[in-house]
């Protein structure tokens, strides 16, 4: 396993020759302006590569032992001088074409980073609204799939009822250690890998609130916790409401009433057995 070993051409399924021995993956980074507007850092290829002239994402070929974020970002860093520290991941889309996949990594900027031609694979490097990217002249790989990717770009937040998912899970004697009980599905949920209908790995932020016994339950890497002070239902709707216009909300409760609620702020909602469903593959 070598830094690039991954480079060469093979064919797919399909019959078509792709550049990567052992896949390829591109860093779709994506930043929503203060009104909600998304715009992608596109690359234009350089002319003397495979479909030169044509938009895209910066990205290449895989090495055997990278996967598709690594792999993504180590060519943003390669390509366009991107680093990926003040990204975060939010999924990874695979567009298969039998026995050759291309994963593109969507991934949320917090501002229109700067980012410039690093090597002689690009030619321009431009932050561009979805209207703009339409209108070019697009890789023929990354035209295929952008009807589906763009319905992804919107940030994603699914919110735990903490309480009511640890009593759906009904642990022995949970009962009796809320907390702990409380602290060990955070720690799963946390590990979790999650489905979603159209990405082949789903990162949303995860926001758990607490209440009562389980208010002390210790941070637990990717998961924001909020410490309810009074009724978790309410913290629930607050979580809720304080979300951009734009962004997905997904609340996980099998509580009637406070699904109305949430549902009004236009939320979604999923019973605790959707999220227990995946914990127990």
């Amino acid at each position: 396993m070598a830094a690039g070993d991954g480079d060469g051409w093979t064919e797919c399924g399909r019959g078509h020759r792709h550049w990567g021995l052992h896949g390829a993956s591109g860093l779709l980074a994506v930043h929503h302006d203060a009104h909600g507007v998304p715009y992608v850092l596109m690359q234009k290829r350089s002319w003397w590569s495979h479909h030169g002239g044509t938009w895209g994402l910066p990205g290449g070929a895989l090495d055997s032992h990278e996967d598709a974020v690594a792999g993504a970002l180590r060519e943003a860093r390669e390509e366009v001088a991107l680093s990926g520290d003040a990204l975060r991941v939010k999924g990874v889309y695979v567009d298969d074409h039998g026995g050759w996949a291309f994963e593109t990594v969507i991934a949320e900027a917090p501002e229109l980073l700067p980012a410039a031609p690093a090597n002689r694979e690009s030619d321009e490097l431009r932050w561009l609204r979805l209207p703009e990217i339409s209108a070019k002249r697009l890789h023929p790989g990354f035209a295929e799939t952008w009807g589906e990717v763009q319905e992804e770009l919107r940030p994603e937040t699914l919110v735990l009822d903490v309480a009511n998912i640890v009593g759906a899970r009904a642990e022995h004697g949970w009962w009796k250690d809320r907390l702990g009980a409380a602290t060990r599905l955070l720690e799963d949920v946390s590990r979790l890998g999650l489905t979603h209908p159209v990405l082949e790995r789903w990162y949303p932020r995860i926001v758990a609130v607490v209440e009562g016994g389980a208010r002390e339950v210790p941070d637990v890497p990717g998961v924001q916790v909020v410490a309810a002070t009074g009724s978790g239902d309410d913290a629930i709707v607050e979580v809720v409401r304080r979300a951009r216009p734009w962004e997905r909300v997904l609340v996980v409760t099998a509580d009637r009433g406070l699904k109305e609620r949430v549902t009004d702020l236009g939320a979604a909602t999923a019973g605790p057995r959707w999220l227990l469903s995946q914990l127990d593959r």
